[in-house]
């Protein structure tokens, strides 16, 4: 199951308007709820879907790095909290609706990572608060594609020794203790998101709950 880059920008504007369009009928409390993003709230990590939309110029990127001292992961969370708390919601959601036809990536990045970015950052808000958000199959299956061709989030270190198949399309990797349920779980395990487990079964996730316990 192929995306061409112009089905890749395409699911990307129909996740930026679907979001937006969820997180208009939140209220303000519900902005401020925590995400499954450690210490970010959901307004925070749509300020972050924002930012990656613009990716911004390099000079302000660099100031931000110097800012978290180099650290890249820093610099994200700490720029993304302060456009969040400087922010009204409304213009937040003005700037995610301005987005939407955007078609720009930050340097070493591709559209697969945007969309990537935006599937997992809407399973990190819905799934806190109790909504359902319903994932393309196959934009799933092109997040996986790029997540495990890329070792993202050390998932080749994490999940090297596993068997990994989803169950709602042709993708599999690996040898091993068995994972498998649908992609978009699987995508959310592969980025460190433990909530994708009860989603998920196999001998495999025997495994990882035993070293959970044993860690």
């Amino acid at each position: 199951m192929t995306m061409t880059t112009e089905d890749l920008w395409r699911a990307v504007a129909t996740e930026r308007t679907t979001l937006a369009d969820l997180l208009e009928t939140l209220s303000e409390d519900q902005w401020e709820h925590g995400s499954l993003c450690a210490d970010w709230r959901v307004r925070d990590v749509v300020a972050h879907v924002v930012l990656s939309a613009s990716a911004g110029p390099g000079l302000l990127l660099l100031v931000s790095l110097i800012r978290a001292r180099g650290n890249l992961h820093r610099m994200i969370r700490d720029t993304a909290i302060r456009h969040a708390d400087r922010t009204p919601t409304a213009a937040i959601l003005g700037q995610l609706r301005d987005s939407i036809g955007q078609r720009r990536t930050a340097p070493g990045t591709t559209p697969a990572d945007r969309l990537m970015d935006l599937l997992v950052h809407g399973q990190d808000i819905a799934i806190p608060l109790g909504i359902a958000r319903p994932v393309p199959v196959a934009a799933a299956h092109a997040a996986l594609d790029r997540v495990w061709g890329t070792g993202m989030s050390g998932c080749h270190k994490t999940f090297g020794g596993f068997r990994l198949a989803a169950t709602d399309t042709e993708w599999s990797t690996g040898d091993g203790p068995l994972i498998e349920g649908p992609a978009t779980a699987l995508l959310l395990l592969l980025t460190g998101r433990p909530a994708a487990r009860e989603h998920l079964t196999g001998d495999g996730v025997t495994h990882l709950l035993a070293a959970d316990r044993a860690g």
